[in-house]
């Protein structure tokens, strides 16, 4: 059996009239089939019941890039470089966070999705990073899809450092948002060059990792290469949920800890 992960989608348009469509980069599901997941998509055209149905069933969740995230959510007015917002995704993807969050099953989180995260728990976000927290690194590269464009640092010690396997990463970044002021009950254990927080983990659920940029596009490209960081994330992310599958829990696990319980184990 190969574990299900609830995979989020935002909405678009297509075909020839236009129409309201779902929309994915095929390379989630590719990441998360590759290591032997089976992605089940989760809409903005599901209603709630269907959200909490779809994260009922699965063993994992994975929350994707994408528009920004509605700064309202976080208590703020929109900034005038605000970009696209989709309230529907928002509605869809704080629901199926709750009902993952409830049910204490892996929650991976990439881009929009670590900022989705934070603004669930109560952090905010830079809404314009150029505007708001200009610097010496441009968080928008200007580099192909396919190139890495700066350095990071993991934390010593933390659930991402041994994950990674490394405290050096040098990752792709294709995003004007960030995080401001970190949620409670998360931790930052990678920032980029300029500081900038680029990677969190929860610190009681039994396993949530949020990156900001995305690793789907590493792995496509490090296939077969067991030492790349991005494929050793989501391969770890979908050992999590096989485990989770076959215990129905993480909290006795002893190689799936969250960050407090590691450190009280030190």
């Amino acid at each position: 059996m190969r574990p299900l992960i609830a995979v989020t989608t935002t909405l678009g348009s297509g075909g020839s009239h236009q129409l309201p469509a779902v929309k994915l980069n095929v390379q989630y599901v590719t990441a998360v089939e590759e290591p032997g997941g089976t992605a089940v998509l989760v809409t903005p055209a599901h209603d709630a019941d269907s959200v909490a149905g779809i994260v009922g069933m699965a063993h994992g969740l994975l929350l994707t890039g994408g528009e920004d995230v509605e700064p309202r959510l976080y208590g703020q007015e929109p900034h005038p470089g605000l970009g696209h917002v989709t309230p529907a995704r928002d509605a869809t993807e704080l629901a199926a966070l709750r009902e993952a969050m409830r049910r204490g099953i892996p929650i991976l989180a990439i881009c929009r999705g670590i900022q989705l995260v934070n603004a669930a728990l109560g952090g905010t976000l830079y809404q314009d990073l150029p505007a708001q927290r200009p610097g010496p690194i441009v968080h928008e590269q200007e580099a192909p899809v396919a190139h890495r464009w700066h350095g990071a640092t993991v934390a010593e010690g933390s659930g991402l450092r041994h994950i990674f396997g490394t405290g050096e990463l040098f990752i792709n970044s294709f995003h004007h948002q960030g995080i401001d002021r970190l949620a409670p009950g998360l931790e930052a254990t990678v920032r980029a060059e300029d500081g900038l927080v680029e990677g969190v983990e929860g610190t009681d659920h039994p396993w949530l990792y949020g990156v900001q940029w995305h690793p789907e596009r590493g792995e496509a490209e490090a296939a077969g290469d067991e030492r790349d960081p991005d494929r050793r994330l989501l391969w770890a992310f979908i050992d999590a949920a096989r485990r989770f599958m076959e215990r129905g829990t993480l909290s006795d696990d002893p190689d799936v800890l969250p960050l407090a319980a590691r450190r009280a184990a030190r």
